[in-house]
């Protein structure tokens, strides 16, 4: 098993499906890694050297490397396929499409309306993923030092309100959990169950 490889940035391809390719040059030798669109953007120039934490998949037919920026995210991805209906693709769709920290914190909250906002991802399969990973990515999250979301999140039905209508108004899903993070900050609005103050204070957040 690879665990990970350093080497200098070769290539790049993006191809259909949202797949970006990334070839490190490692002693002479050139490896192929499926990478996420997100990662793409924190990559260094062409020639820099990287280091890449990668999960092996064995097919029949082929030998596929999926690289990752932190042994977090590889071990989260690992977790991600270790339930039922959710393959390689879909768990780096979930990973491109929320991010770490916020992927985690959807899970663990059982939130499975903005886990299904990733394309593929139906009701049945978020379902799926909080019942089966909750307890155990609780546990993971503190073990691996990750910071976490305050317990001041909105309660249950405000956050279902204030994520319906910040969607709505264009923003991602990644951008809702940061603004909720960045606003339970504040003490005064923790036990506050106006969702109308959380929006007007997401909004405030996004718009800096």
């Amino acid at each position: 098993m690879i665990s990970y490889l350093k080497g200098a940035i070769a290539a790049v391809q993006k191809l259909p499906s949202n797949r970006v390719i990334l070839t490190l040059d490692v002693n002479q030798v050139g490896y192929d890694l499926q990478i996420t669109p997100r990662m793409l953007q924190s990559l260094p120039g062409m020639g820099e050297v990287v280091q890449v934490f990668t999960h092996q998949q064995v097919k029949e037919d082929q030998i596929v490397l999926y690289g990752f920026e932190s042994l977090a995210e590889r071990d989260l991805f690992r977790q991600l396929i270790s339930v039922s209906g959710v393959g390689p693709q879909l768990g780096m769709a979930l990973l491109d499409g929320m991010g770490l920290q916020d992927l985690v914190q959807a899970i663990v909250s059982g939130n499975t309306r903005m886990l299904s906002r990733t394309p593929g991802v139906g009701a049945k399969t978020a379902e799926r993923l909080a019942l089966e990973l909750k307890t155990k990515l609780a546990d993971w999250r503190t073990q691996s030092g990750l910071s976490t979301t305050p317990d001041a999140a909105p309660v249950g039905s405000v956050q279902e309100d204030v994520e319906l209508t910040l969607l709505a108004l264009g923003y991602s899903s990644g951008e809702i959990m940061q603004a909720l993070r960045a606003v339970g900050k504040k003490t005064a609005l923790a036990k506050n169950a106006d969702a109308e103050q959380w929006i007007r204070e997401a909004i405030a957040w996004l718009s800096q």
